[in-house]
């Protein structure tokens, strides 16, 4: 197994799992907070797909797909507080451009040859992403950290266990 073969199981398995938690959930089941001042399902997977094309611009500007006008701002740590469903898309329309990113990264992956590995992320990103290559490696651990909270919230909603 190469590099390239590790990078994208691991993000085939983080697909698998936080598809399957979102799969059932409603625009409005994802904007219930687990506990008070947890962030909602709905707000997360704005700020996931924000920053996946975050660290696919690092790696491949050229390939880069940029978000909607607006979209990470509706998704920074400012609106996280948020609960009117108004200030967020719609499950369907983040589910699209998390599939849009991912075919980016996906594509970063294929042409690795081409990628900086080891240049230095931004200064501000560099204490839990030092290098463009910990960036390619954090977007799965990332899907994953969220959908363990999501494991929650789905509880909260009466859903029986998926894993």
């Amino acid at each position: 197994m190469n590099l390239q073969s590790m990078l994208k199981y691991n993000l085939g398995t983080a697909d698998m799992v936080w598809k399957s938690y979102v799969s059932d959930l409603s625009d409005e089941d994802l904007m219930v907070r687990p506990v008070p001042g947890a962030n909602h399902t709905k707000w997360q997977l704005g700020h996931l797909i924000a920053s996946e094309a975050v660290f696919n611009s690092l790696a491949s500007p050229s390939r880069a797909v940029a978000l909607p006008s607006g979209f990470a701002d509706r998704y920074s740590s400012k609106t996280a507080g948020s609960d009117d469903p108004a200030d967020f898309d719609s499950k369907e329309t983040l589910l699209a451009l998390a599939d849009e990113q991912r075919a980016v990264t996906l594509a970063v992956i294929e042409h690795l040859d081409e990628v900086p590995l080891d240049q230095p992320s931004p200064e501000s990103m560099r204490e839990y992403c030092p290098t463009v290559g910990d960036a390619l490696v954090l977007i799965a651990g990332h899907w994953l950290m969220h959908a363990g909270q999501w494991a929650v919230t789905r509880r909260k909603l009466g859903r029986a266990p998926l894993f």
